[in-house]
């Protein structure tokens, strides 16, 4: 994997500009702060996060794929500004999920997600090399 990073611009902060990798594709669905149950047991912004990266990490081991092959992330927040208030919490949060892997990322306030209280939705493409 190799993280495209243009010279001269200023270093991305949680997230890659850009990354290349060869191998076999994984590719996440969006996943939402529910266990493994399909319950919530927070409505909290960075608690229903938290669960989301931990159902992406449980997909990729289906894949004998871990966290360091993701590639692209596409967050869908219904809140941009509890997003962002939560930013330190947040990085915590993922570094305990996904450890000081960041990956091209995108990050995109809805309208609503189709679980009602679902606060953040995230997607996610792996690139495991063969």
């Amino acid at each position: 994997m190799e993280i495209l990073h243009p010279p001269g611009w200023p270093r991305a902060r949680g997230y890659s500009n850009g990354v290349a990798a060869r191998g076999r594709i994984v590719s996440v669905s969006g996943m939402i702060g529910w266990d493994a149950q399909g319950q919530f047991q927070t409505d909290d912004f960075v608690g229903q996060a938290r669960q989301a990266l931990e159902n992406i990490v449980a997909v990729l081991r289906e894949a004998n794929a871990g966290p360091e092959h993701i590639v692209r992330m596409t967050w869908y927040v219904v809140d941009k500004r509890e997003y962002l208030a939560a930013s330190a919490e947040l990085g915590a949060a993922y570094r305990e999920a996904i450890g000081r892997h960041y990956p091209a990322m995108s990050a995109v306030q809805v309208a609503g997600l189709m679980e009602d209280r679902a606060r953040v939705e995230i997607e996610a493409t792996a690139v495991v090399p063969d």
